[in-house]
């Protein structure tokens, strides 16, 4: 007998009692493994004469091709054992009662994240996203943000190395900074998302969302910022008008910066969004400092524009009559159930955002 037709009449007797696909795959490895029978075959080919070596290789071919179709045969009938045998253990009682459904809902942070977007597509903005770990120089140095500024210490962010480059970011604005290096002007994004600082009570958490908005163009002014604003407030809260004021402030990466503040009055305990002579703050904007696009190599003579940022978690507060932000990430199926949205009913401007 032929060394050809000893591996086959051993390879004959192994594959026949094989029952796992473990054991499947170590007589694959004993065949056709570096060191296995056909391949120890192969490395022969060499040695033999052109003559021998076209009939012997034939012979091996066929005797390979056969043996990988038994083990592609052999894996098919234990895969299907395999299945048979779950679809036993499995089977399901069709005559039980049902148990009782629960729909899902929407959680508000993601049905204002959807309804911010949708706002702001009717206008022509995009959204953009951006990892969580951001570099410190995307994340302060690009913004224009000093070396010796508050917002840099320990107590404020989350740093993951000892030299300081490395972060959980502070904000989406980092963001900005990757779409400007990353294409050219002029931009319209917005950029929604998760943020980090080191702050816990009933108002602040050291996980949050914020949602950065950005427009780079020629010719772009704070009165293009004041209509956008405008135009978003009274979308958001769903009101015709709304009492707004643009605050002086001052951020490192807006210059002339302003807060927005818009009007409201409490009426049965409930907050009217647009009437009485109070003022809530609700986002921080500005037209984008001129070092910011110095950085990310736009070209301050042709190209200006306007930035602004919101937390998502307080509007939607605001909008929801919710008193406690902690009550966001407890995961409490209850909250969920009387804040949640229908899964289905999708924001969108035409026919009223939370209708």
């Amino acid at each position: 007998m032929s060394e050809l037709d000893k591996i086959n009449s051993i390879f004959d007797a192994k594959i026949s009692a094989i029952k796992t696909k473990e054991e499947l795959q170590n007589i694959k490895t004993e065949f056709f493994g570096k060191n296995g029978q056909i391949t120890k075959q192969f490395k022969t080919l060499g040695s033999l004469n052109p003559e021998q070596r076209k009939e012997f290789a034939s012979k091996l071919n066929k005797i390979k091709d056969d043996i990988t179709n038994q083990i592609e045969q052999k894996n098919f009938e234990i895969e299907n054992l395999e299945i048979n045998e779950k679809l036993k253990n499995e089977k399901v009682d069709i005559t039980l009662p049902t148990r009782a459904y629960r729909q899902g809902k929407i959680h508000p942070v993601s049905q204002v994240i959807d309804e911010i977007s949708s706002i702001f597509s009717e206008i022509g903005f995009s959204v953009a996203e951006g990892p969580d770990v951001e570099t410190e120089y995307n994340n302060f140095t690009a913004l224009n943000t000093p070396e010796d500024h508050p917002a840099r210490d320990m107590h404020d962010t989350f740093y993951l190395e000892k030299n300081k480059k490395l972060l959980l970011r502070t904000h989406t604005s980092p963001v900005q900074i990757r779409t400007m290096l990353n294409g050219k002007p002029p931009f319209k994004i917005i950029v929604p998302g998760r943020t980090y600082r080191c702050d816990s009570d009933q108002t602040h958490a050291p996980m949050f969302h914020q949602l950065e908005g950005l427009h780079i163009d020629k010719n772009i002014t704070m009165g293009h910022l004041k209509g956008c604003l405008d135009y978003f407030v009274k979308e958001f809260f769903e009101v015709k008008n709304v009492k707004m004021r643009f605050r002086p402030s001052h951020f490192p990466f807006t210059e002339p910066s302003a807060e927005v503040d818009i009007g409201y009055k409490v009426e049965n305990d409930k907050i009217i969004i647009g009437e009485g002579n109070k003022w809530l703050e609700v986002l921080g904007c500005g037209m984008v400092h001129p070092n910011v696009l110095k950085n990310v190599k736009v070209n301050i003579k042709q190209y200006q524009g306007f930035a602004f940022g919101m937390g998502i978690d307080r509007l939607a507060m605001l909008k929801y009559g919710i008193n406690d932000l902690r009550a966001f990430f407890e995961t409490d199926y209850r909250w969920l159930s009387h804040f949640g949205f229908d899964p289905l009913d999708v924001p969108t401007n035409y026919r009223g955002l939370s209708k």
